[in-house]
């Protein structure tokens, strides 16, 4: 034995030296070391460098050893003395051993593709797309379908039966073989190793197609068929193992019938892509697919040109421009696939001009993040965040927006895009080598991991074995040591590398456009106006010049104001261009901004808290009404950096806080005024809550939070309101001889307001001991009356409409009523509608004894002992009909009216308070001003099945969200969805519907309203 052997606890010196030289199995490299094949090698240190040195030693040698027990004797040692003599071969050899067990496998089938690594003359260095093709054709065709590769035996045996399709399989191979081989010596960089496989990808695909050709010599006379490639192949920036994307486009020859060219040309395709897909003994080339074809895997296999052309001015999508800027003819007619690029390539660079470009293009990144399985987000090296695809997309959009007028940009491969975007100024030259370094080491590693076993994946992998080989072979791109700790060396460097990429839309986007309009000398080409405009206008800016304006305002100028600003805008003009209405957002940040631009605190929120900045942005873009309420006192921002700032406070501390103001001003004007501030300040923390999704998870959780938080501010702010005015009203007659008390009713007795609500309300009085009660009823009426002008009077802070028009006699009657009054009246002269709006009343302000006396008063007539007698059932049937038919709006669509529309909010309330009116005086749980409680009660009950509560609580939350939403972007109230498109996308955002589904948000209010009225029909008018 040639090696020293252990003895006791001691280990032989070539484990010692095996382990030195990375082996993490030296018991198995000695054993195999002393194998038939390799006898007598373990004493030469050049070959022992040699493996050490690859990606996976073991592995390395493993695959010798393999390779040589594979060969005849004469054939062994041959390999033996070459690759002792010659440092090319060993150098390629070695490394395709140590980094893949796919292609150590094909060797040991294939022993004699050796020599495909042993010379390498100048064509041979960097083949092109006809070197692949003349390879291929000679050991497919010429050779008779033999593999030409030889067995064990190592005397050039055939593959079984000379079967061509098995041998273009083999024959591929060998050349992934010498492509692997370059690339992990070093002799070509990532961007020529990606083009030649696909230059091979091409040559397979037009040997393929010659082999279907000569299987149906008939159909191939009867079309002209041109393949187009797509993706990465259509780049020329291929993987190892990818799925390889293609178009067919096909013309008759002269005197075919378009439709017989058009059944052979699909025969020759179908065949073509069965010859690369199908898994036989030699197992499989790639899959083709062709689903990137016009209407997908829905249309035809093969279209002529004018069928594309036809489709793409008429039906395609945006994303199937961006698909067609890699398109590029690869096999079959050159001259078709010349006409066919040359067609559609000016439709390409219209793209960006299209109405829902922005739209389309967001809403197609974020379908490829939400795909991901959350158990694979941390490992993407394709789609994850920081990952490929995030670079791809950002050079492409960045090509469709200013290649409509620079030729330059027009390339399909991502490098070259991007260097192309460098050089014209569009990307800063800093930014644009970061993304390229990123880019090539991502695609480096995504091409380590599939060379390993030539399998389609971009997931990193998780076994430290793996890691530890992928970080050695990828030593030269890694800016770390990776002797001591290679995993570690590698992680640091992947995340490194996904940090930069994450920034990618500030880097590529935003920070060019602060370079175009920032007074500042810079080292690199700056954006023109128009190509700054240009940008804008495709992220989404309705006004771009506008926006350019805002820009120059903010981020022009030495202060510190503006330094920081220009720090802050590109993060916040991606989340603006993320938003429904972008220019709002960023139009109201230069107003926030000059407001308090001069004010330390708040320059100092936005740079320190990125959260507060976040926020900041989601709420401004989001609608006028936050932004509207937040201008009114920008100081208000302050709430966004506070982690408990956004959380709605409670009807005690809200009192506590408007009743000490109220008691510090000096009239009843000064006094309400106070109560309006802080009523504002707390509605833009309630509606930036909303917003930014703070209330609750649930969508029922949040609007229930919502509502309550809008009921407790309008009843502290009543509160405080009333207290002022009777002060007012002391100051000036002496004490107030009565008592008031404010009962709520309708929505605001339900703690459903809405942000547009008014606050519906009775106000009811009581004389005091000793008073006249006339007197009384005078002053109660003066109260009244000016608490209501305070509070609706132009103000910079928003109105709080009070509307008494639920009160006896409505409009007619007194604005406020004595207690027995009421009484007397609903004893008397009342209507069971009345019974009905007093399902809802709540004492929220004034006196809280007279208050629950009233309660006492109205509760007979609400919960009827008998119940609802036919009469007054036909009645109520009668009124809501008819609310139906007369106070729809002219031209309101009834199917998406929220109030009194199909399944909206009066269907499902009216059918509720009819339980309640028939059952709560036996049912105490009926008892509740609140809809969904009711409802629930009613469930619990049996009145109402689980089925059908289900679906009315459904309905109704959504017409409540939906008004809700209406009232946040428009910052006015609306009881229909808007007719604007930009304000329709808002309220869809809202909602939870991404970019571009405005339509399925109505589709689904009609749906679930439909739905809920066939209940209503059941429940309220009977069968």
């Amino acid at each position: 034995m040639a090696v020293e052997e252990r003895t006791g606890n001691r280990t032989s010196r070539l484990e010692i030296r095996l382990v030195r030289r990375s082996f993490t199995d030296p018991e198995a490299a000695v054993r195999l070391l002393d194998g038939p094949g390799l006898h007598g090698l373990a004493t030469d240190p050049v070959l022992l460098d040699a493996l050490g040195a690859t990606a996976d030693p073991d592995l390395a040698l493993l695959g010798l050893a393999r390779l040589l027990e594979a060969l005849d004797e004469p054939e062994r040692h041959t390999l033996r003395d070459t690759l002792t003599s010659s440092k090319p071969l060993r150098d390629r050899l070695l490394g395709v051993l140590g980094a893949s067990a796919a292609l150590g496998d094909h060797l040991a089938r294939y022993p004699r593709h050796w020599h495909a690594l042993v010379t390498f003359e100048v064509r041979d260095i960097h083949p092109g797309p006809e070197d692949f093709r003349r390879q291929l054709s000679d050991r497919v065709f010429r050779n008779g379908g033999g593999n030409g590769g030889g067995n064990g035996g190592g005397n050039g045996g055939g593959n079984g039966g000379g079967d061509k399709a098995d041998a273009l399989r083999v024959a591929y191979r060998r050349c992934l073989l010498a492509i692997a081989a370059r690339d992990l010596s070093g002799t070509t960089d990532l961007p020529q190793t990606a083009a030649e496989l696909a230059d091979l990808a091409g040559a397979t695909l037009q040997t393929a197609l010659d082999l279907a050709a000569g299987e149906d010599p008939e159909a191939a006379g009867l079309c002209r068929l041109a393949v187009i490639a797509m993706g990465k192949c259509g780049g020329r920036e291929l993987n190892y193992v990818s799925d390889v994307d293609v178009i067919f486009v096909a013309e008759a020859r002269e005197g075919v019938e378009e439709h017989r060219a058009m059944q052979a040309a699909t025969r020759l395709a179908a065949r073509m892509m069965r010859l690369c897909s199908d898994t036989t003994g030699e197992g499989t080339i790639w899959p083709v697919d062709a689903n990137l074809r016009p209407e997908g895997r829905n249309g035809p296999l093969v279209r002529t040109l004018a069928s594309h052309l036809a489709y793409y001015q008429r039906w395609a999508k945006t994303w199937e421009f961006q698909a067609l800027l890699k398109a590029r003819p690869v096999a079959g007619d050159a001259e078709l696939g010349a006409a066919y690029t040359e067609a559609t390539a000016p439709l390409v660079w219209q793209a960006a001009e299209r109405e829902n470009f922005v739209t389309d293009v967001q809403q197609m990144r974020r379908r490829v993040v939400d795909a991901i399985p959350a158990t694979e987000l941390d490992r993407q090296l394709k789609l994850g965040p920081g990952g490929l695809r995030d670079v791809e997309f950002a050079v492409q959009m960045l090509q469709l927006v200013h290649g409509r007028t620079d030729d330059s940009l027009r390339s399909g491969n991502t490098l070259e895009a991007l260097a192309a975007l460098r050089d014209g100024g569009y990307v800063g030259r800093a930014d644009a080598n970061s993304l390229d370094a990123a880019y090539r080491f991502l695609r480096s590693l995504e091409h380590r991991i599939q060379l390993h076993r030539l399998r389609r994946t971009h997931l990193m992998p998780r076994e430290d074995a793996d890691q530890r080989r992928l970080a050695r072979s990828l030593t030269e791109l890694i800016n770390d040591d990776t002797r001591a700790d290679p995993v570690a060396a590698l992680q640091r460097e992947w995340k490194r590398h996904a940090v930069e990429v994450r920034r990618l839309h500030e880097k590529l986007f935003y920070r060019p456009l602060l370079d175009a309009v920032a007074e500042l000398p810079l080292p690199d080409t700056r954006l023109s106006p128009q190509a700054a405009m240009a940008r804008l206008e495709a992220l989404g800016y309705a006004d771009p010049a506008n926006a350019l304006r805002h820009l120059t305002a903010l981020a022009s100028g030495v202060s510190r104001k503006a330094a920081i600003q220009r720090t802050l805008l590109p993060v916040l003009l991606g989340w603006f261009a993320d938003s429904a209405d972008p220019d709002a957002g960023l139009l109201g940040f230069r107003q926030v901004s000059d407001a308090l631009g001069r004010t330390p605190w708040y320059l100092r929120l936005l740079r320190d808290e990125s959260a507060a900045a976040e926020q900041l942005a989601r709420v401004l873009s989001a609608g006028r009404l936050a932004p509207d309420l937040l201008l009114r006192a920008p100081e208000a921002v302050a709430m966004l950096g506070d982690p408990n700032g956004l959380v709605p406070r409670g009807r005690a501390a809200l009192e506590q806080e408007i009743l000490s103001a109220v008691g510090r001003a000096g009239s009843a004007e000064a006094g309400v005024a106070a109560a309006r501030s802080v009523r504002r300040r707390e509605l833009f923390r309630t509606a930036a809550a909303d917003v930014l999704g703070r209330l609750g998870d649930d969508p029922g959780t949040a609007l229930d939070t919502a509502g309550e938080a809008l009921t407790a501010l309008n009843a502290a702010t009543l509160q405080g309101a009333l207290r002022a005015c009777v002060a007012a009203w002391e100051s000036e007659h002496g004490e107030l001889p009565t008592r008031l008390s404010v009962i709520a009713m309708g929505r605001f007795g339900g703690r459903e307001l809405c942000y547009g609500s008014d606050a519906d309300v009775l106000f009811v009085h009581e004389p005091v001991l000793g008073s006249l009660e006339h007197d009384a009823a005078r002053a109660a009426q003066a109260v009244c009356n000016r608490l209501r002008t305070l509070l609706s009077a132009p103000s910079p802070e928003p109105p709080l409409l009070i509307d008494a028009d639920l009160r006896p006699e409505g409009r007619q009657g007194p604005l406020v009523r004595t207690l027995a009054s009421y009484q007397a009246y609903y004893r008397r002269w009342s209507h069971v509608w009345e019974s009905q709006a007093l399902l809802r009343a709540e004492p929220v302000a004034g006196d809280a004894e007279l208050g629950e006396r009233f309660r006492a008063v109205i509760d007979p007539l609400r919960y009827p002992g008998t119940g609802v007698p036919e009469k007054d059932l036909i009645e109520i049937r009668r009124i809501k009909a008819r609310v139906e038919r007369e106070r729809l709006p002219r031209g309101a669509d009834p199917t998406t009216h929220t109030k009194i529309g199909r399944g909206g909010l009066a269907d499902i309330e009216w059918t509720v308070q009819l339980l309640q009116l028939q059952h709560g005086h036996e049912l105490p749980a009926l008892r509740t001003t609140r809809t969904r409680a009711a409802l629930a009660a009613a469930t619990e009950a049996g009145l109402v099945t689980a089925e059908d509560a289900a679906v009315l609580d459904a309905a109704w939350q959504l017409a409540s969200r939906v008004r809700s939403a209406v009232m946040l972007v428009r910052g006015r109230p609306g009881d229909s969805f808007p007719g604007d498109a930009r304000e329709l996308a808002g309220v869809a955002r809202y909602l939870g519907y991404g970019a571009g589904h405005s339509g399925e948000l109505v589709d689904d209010y009609r749906r679930t309203t439909r739905r809920a009225r066939a209940v209503v029909e059941r429940l309220f008018y009977g069968p």
